[in-house]
């Protein structure tokens, strides 16, 4: 067994999927991360809308730790400050103030996981990324991305990485497998609306529907507008929650996998659907970007379309053995290459990497007064919760 890791994420969702795609990668990478006999907690902002959706409460691969906001995460200055490695996820509120403060009280590794790495990358030129601020790059050793390609020389290059490194979104390979049902739906897509992904969905879903009425469809995902002129052939399902993944999967004779206007034009950019549709076996469909080919070989693991055409053609035209044959050949890949026991043997790799990178004496902190400074009453109350909290655990 390699070294034994304390690891602490602060991250912005383990407890819920409602709405992201960042709980599923979580909860697949930590539990095979801690397969591998390491510790984990997991600081997570307990904020409304995961609460009414919770699907994860307990977690049996992690301590799983809600608060209620920045301040309140002082509470926990002592499990941070002693942790062998401290991670901070993209998309987490005030996560630029909270990575300082991180930073200023590390002993061990810190590093950024960013699971939007094209979006985060397009904020920094705008200069509106409340999650990160490009002077904190240079002290996340490593930086892990949820991209590859040109955006790991860009964050080394331009803002400094020391160590900017791949890390795919992570799938459970043993959960995320083929079912043996009958499909009702020709296409399904899952996935939470964003405005800059609804082009390609219109062009290869919501056109098709239109053009091919006695074909059915299916949509399962939050915050669509209510505007969205739906063909009468397509399902909408408000959300499909993880435990039934694998069941919408196979219920589609194929999947369709959309891509972020930004993750698109970077490219080297794979979702976590894309990972769970081939793990369920599920023929894939996608809109083309660059470095697809690189995780699933087009035409023998994987379709590309353009078009509402070359959608429609692969769905009247494609036999049943080569769809089926399709499904098993994407699922062959990802058991290969994109299982989340890879992952998890990645991050440790990383981060054991950035460990031995530390110098005494060098300077790995930004020399930058530590935010989140609490009133006496405040910082009293918080150090009550967290004494209350540890001794719940252990009872």
């Amino acid at each position: 067994m390699t070294r034994r890791l304390r690891l602490v994420v602060i991250g912005l969702a383990l407890s819920s999927s409602w709405g992201n795609g960042h709980a599923t990668t979580y909860r697949a990478l930590l539990r095979a991360f801690a397969k591998r006999g390491h510790e984990i907690t997991f600081l997570e902002q307990d904020q409304p809308w995961y609460a009414d959706h919770r699907d994860l409460a307990r977690p049996d691969f992690c301590r799983l730790v809600l608060y209620r906001d920045a301040l309140h995460l002082k509470a926990f200055r002592d499990l941070i400050a002693e942790a062998d490695a401290v991670v901070v996820g993209s998309y987490v509120a005030n996560g630029a103030a909270i990575g300082r403060w991180v930073q200023s009280l590390r002993r061990g590794v810190t590093a950024f996981y960013d699971i939007d790495t094209p979006v985060t990358l397009a904020k920094l030129e705008r200069g509106d990324c409340d999650y990160l601020a490009p002077d904190l790059i240079p002290f996340y050793d490593p930086y892990l991305s949820f991209s590859g390609g040109p955006a790991l020389e860009t964050l080394e290059r331009r803002f400094g990485a020391p160590a900017a490194r791949p890390l795919y979104c992570a799938v459970d390979e043993g959960f995320y497998r083929p079912l043996a049902l009958k499909p009702r739906f020709d296409l399904g897509y899952l996935g939470t609306y964003s405005a800059d992904r609804q082009q390609a969905l219109e062009r290869l879903l919501i056109e098709p529907a239109r053009r091919a009425p006695h074909l059915s469809f299916v949509v399962a995902g939050p915050q669509f507008p209510d505007d969205i002129a739906w063909p009468d052939n397509v399902t909408r399902f408000q959300h499909v929650g993880p435990a039934d993944h694998p069941a919408f999967y196979a219920s589609c004779r194929f999947s369709l996998n959309v891509t972020r206007a930004d993750m698109a034009r970077l490219g080297f950019s794979p979702s976590v659907r894309l990972f769970e549709a081939a793990a369920c076996a599920s023929p894939i469909i996608s809109d083309r970007w660059p470095g697809l080919d690189s995780l699933f070989r087009p035409d023998r693991e994987i379709l590309l379309a353009a078009s509402a055409d070359d959608a429609l053609a692969i769905l009247l035209h494609m036999s049943e053995a080569d769809r089926r044959a399709l499904g098993k050949a994407a699922r062959r890949r990802l058991l290969g290459a994109h299982r989340a026991s890879h992952r998890a043997e990645e991050l440790e790799r990383h981060l054991l990497e950035a460990l031995s990178r530390k110098r005494p004496g060098a300077p790995d902190r930004p020399s930058l007064p530590a935010p989140l400074a609490l009133k006496p009453d405040a910082a009293a109350r918080a150090a009550r919760e967290a004494t209350a909290l540890r001794r719940h655990e252990r009872a």
